[in-house]
Parts: structure tokens; C-alpha cells; sequence
């Protein structure tokens, strides 16, 4: 039962996100992921917590606007993407750079 709870919290969490926005706000606790734009704020808090043992102290997403895309005369749309700005509590940390 367990298993199979922590594989459903692990389905939310798709990847860190590095960028240069991103990278600044480690400086004050806070990482950013990218998540399934199904899922709501106590379900990202929880896996967060979950998957990495910290304490996320505030959370806040953004449902950004799907970009149009064009390849020859077939027009679509980027993915629907949703981000999450986990802020931690003072002393938690994840490691999202291993030592190598």
C-alpha cells in the first residue's frame, strides 16, 4: 500500500527545473519543479515532502499559457506545463546537484 502511494506522489513530481531565475531562488530555500497540471497544491506539498523528507513551508504555481507551435502547414500547441515553487523550512535542503 505504501509502494504504491509513494509511485503516485512520485507521478506528480516530473523534474527539478535549472534555470537562472530558478538557480537565484535556491538562495533563499526555495526549488522549483515542474509538476502535473492535474494536480492541486496539498497534493504537490505532499509529495515534495514526501519523496524528499523536508518540511515545504509555502508553495505557490504558476499554469503558464501553452505556446502555439508550427511545423510546415500543421499548426498545434506546446504541452501544458505547471511549475511549483516549494519554499523550505529553515535547515531542510535537496540535493539537486549530486557530488560527482
Amino acid at each position: 500500500m505504501a509502494e504504491a502511494n509513494i509511485r503516485a506522489l512520485a507521478d506528480i513530481i516530473r523534474r527539478p527545473i535549472i534555470t537562472e531565475k530558478a538557480t537565484r531562488l535556491l538562495e533563499n530555500n526555495q526549488y522549483t519543479f515542474e509538476v502535473d497540471p492535474r494536480a492541486s497544491k496539498p497534493e504537490i506539498k505532499a509529495a515534495i515532502e514526501a519523496l524528499f523528507q523536508v518540511k515545504v513551508v509555502g508553495l505557490s504555481t504558476q499554469l503558464p499559457p501553452r505556446k502555439a507551435r508550427r511545423v510546415g502547414r500543421f499548426a498545434g500547441h506546446r504541452a501544458q506545463v505547471k511549475r511549483a515553487v516549494a519554499r523550505l523550512a529553515d535547515g531542510d535542503s535537496i540535493t539537486l546537484f549530486p557530488e560527482v
